[in-house]
């Protein structure tokens, strides 16, 4: 059971417990429009390798797990282990 105040369990913290400027902030996000708040939801990262060509093709998984294996920093998270 929770407490009163939602903050147990998955429950949302005091509105008081939130630091005023976040408050802010959220509550001028949630003004914008649908189309803004998209807009800004994502962040274009540039990734290096798999956004220097149009597009590739491989014939296997296999071939294409090699591939990402063979090629790509780990830190973009493509390698098998």
């Amino acid at each position: 059971m929770s407490s009163p105040e939602g903050s147990e369990a998955g429950g949302s913290p005091p509105r008081d417990a939130i630091p005023s400027d976040w408050l802010a902030e959220f509550e001028a996000a949630a003004r914008r429009s649908l189309e803004t708040r998209f807009r800004y939801a994502f962040i274009r990262t540039y990734k290096p390798v798999l956004d220097d060509a149009t597009y590739r093709s491989f014939e296997t998984m296999e071939e294409y797990r090699r591939w990402c294996e063979d090629n790509l920093p780990d830190w973009l998270g493509y390698g098998r282990g």
